[in-house]
């Protein structure tokens, strides 16, 4: 497993902006493909974002594409999320992970993320 820990999050208006960073560690970091996800209240957690290891590869879900930028800083150890145009429906626990990390894995604690109108 790659220890995790997620930041960035907080309460931001509707059409703001915020930078989520993932801090994971481990040798093997830089082999992995990384996600990010995220938790609405009530709801099951769900894909977000992908990048592969040398950032060739990147993938995002429908409903942020546009607006959201997935990278990645191999020498750091770091993921990072930049969210613009921030919607209330993007209010969530957004976590980082391994692509591919089942419900039953190993995940970090997320960060905060509140959307107001």
């Amino acid at each position: 497993q790659v220890p995790l820990v997620e930041s960035g999050g907080g309460l931001v208006q509707a059409g703001g902006s915020l930078r989520l960073s993932c801090a994971a560690s481990g040798r093997t970091f830089n082999n992995y493909t990384m996600a990010w996800f995220r938790q609405a209240p009530g709801k099951e957690r769900e894909f977000v974002a992908l990048i592969s290891r040398n950032s060739h590869g990147i993938a995002y879900t429908d409903s942020v594409k546009g607006r959201f930028t997935i990278s990645r800083d191999n020498a750091k150890n770091m993921v990072y999320l930049q969210m613009i145009d921030l919607k209330p429906e993007d209010t969530a626990v957004y976590y980082c992970n391994k692509e591919g990390t089942p419900s039953s894995g190993y995940w970090g604690q997320g960060t905060q993320v509140t959307v107001s109108s």
